[in-house]
């Protein structure tokens, strides 16, 4: 079978794809003919070993992948060769088959494609546990999103606004706000044309955000604090704009708020119940319509370097999803 690797640590352009051995589930697992494996931006970090998982060479890359079932392990009775299915691996999603243990797996919603299902995992998985655990985001609340228009801000749009905030969308371009009004955001504030704290004062009525989802960080992130209401949440989601910042530590007190880690990876882990009932809940409103699962491109496997530029050089709006 097929699978595109990182042999060693290099931009995409150094990836392979090769023949390598079909696996087997055991028991317990299953095996999954995969067709579609999303990518996020943490995978044009994992294959440059600058991202804090750090696989053993070789590996394939991708977190997130959907198909169909291909094989049963053993014990294994609520699911039928063929069934649609999605999982969460945290990399080597992107090959043809790949086996997974039953708790990973989740039914795919008739109502979605497999690109669409391929995206749910990271993005909206974490969107959940940051919105949900990590702020507690109540009905009313203002909360602005950061890179609104990329897979992991489209996702806090959507999810932000069925939990009843008020969502202002926040990127750098008409066509991507645009965009994420499209999902669900009722006010947009463009960056790249008016300064953060300045904008997010002006749509708050100078009060300040009670949630902030940050995608981007960079430059960005200490104006943002600056925009905090008091005792507000500020979500470390990634670092997409590329620079960790370093914020002063006396904005916090002078705004009363918190800033919060959400590593979504991890509470997988540690709260597997949290996180089974956050997916359950996310795979209603898929099943429902209510979720757009928005795909911005679907890109053959063997044009992998075409579907990282997305990524890297920030194009994409919404999930970039390999097919197989």
């Amino acid at each position: 079978m097929r699978a595109l690797l990182c042999e060693s640590y290099g931009p995409a352009e150094t990836l392979v794809i090769r023949d390598v051995p079909e696996p087997k589930p055991g028991p317990g697992e299953i095996a999954i003919a995969v067709r579609a494996a999303a990518l996020n931006f943490f995978d044009t970090l994992i294959i440059e070993n600058r991202y804090q998982t750090k696989p053993v060479l070789p590996f394939s890359p991708s977190a997130e992948c959907a198909g169909t079932i291909a094989a049963i392990g053993e014990g294994v009775t609520d699911w039928a060769i063929g069934d649609r299915v999605a999982a969460w691996l945290g990399y080597g999603a992107a090959r043809e088959r790949v086996v997974v243990p039953l708790e990973s797996a989740v039914r795919v919603p008739a109502a979605l494609s497999d690109a669409q299902a391929a995206g749910l995992f990271v993005t909206y998985g974490t969107a959940m546990h940051g919105l949900i655990q990590r702020a507690g985001l109540k009905e009313g609340e203002t909360l602005a999103i950061l890179g609104a228009a990329g897979g992991a801000g489209l996702a806090a749009v959507e999810i932000g606004a069925l939990l009843g905030a008020r969502v202002i969308a926040c990127a750098s371009s008409a066509d991507k706000l645009a965009l994420a009004r499209k999902n669900g955001a009722q006010e947009e504030l463009d960056y790249a044309a008016e300064d953060i704290r300045a904008g997010l004062r002006r749509l708050t009525d100078g009060r300040g955000v009670d949630v902030l989802y940050d995608t981007v960080g960079g430059d960005l992130a200490e104006p943002a604090v600056r925009s905090m209401a008091w005792e507000g949440r500020y979500l470390v989601v990634g670092f997409a704009g590329g620079a960790i910042p370093k914020i002063p530590l006396n904005l916090l007190l002078l705004k009363g708020c918190d800033l919060r880690g959400v590593f979504w990876g991890d509470f997988v882990q540690r709260e597997p119940a949290a996180q089974r009932c956050n997916m359950e809940r996310l795979l209603d409103w898929a099943a429902g319509g209510h979720i757009r699962a928005h795909v911005h491109a679907e890109i053959p496997l063997e044009r992998w370097v075409e579907a990282y530029a997305l990524i890297g050089d920030r194009k994409a709006k919404g999930k970039v999803v390999l097919t197989l």
